[in-house]
């Protein structure tokens, strides 16, 4: 299983369900995309969580960043961006 968000918010995490089941090489550690060695997997990750979250305990952007220190909306946008477009 990985954390969503790590260190600090590492039972935060666990406490809102922001966890995912990765296979450990290809997904989680090794893998050309794998969240421990892609910057963008791993902000995409966030990014999900942080959205299911807010949507989950209806917290606005303020409230999540109390929770877990940082925004990744602009993330999420941005990739929805995107995949809007490619449709």
């Amino acid at each position: 299983m990985h954390h969503i968000f790590n260190g600090p918010y590492r039972k935060k995490s666990e406490k809102y369900g922001l966890v995912v089941p990765l296979c450990h090489y290809k997904c989680h550690i090794f893998g050309k995309y794998a969240v421990h060695n892609n910057s963008e997997s791993m902000l995409w990750l966030k990014a999900m969580g942080q959205a299911k979250v807010m949507k989950e305990q209806g917290w606005s952007r303020s409230k999540f960043i109390y929770e877990f220190g940082k925004d990744y909306g602009t993330v999420y946008e941005h990739f929805i961006k995107n995949e809007e477009s490619e449709l």
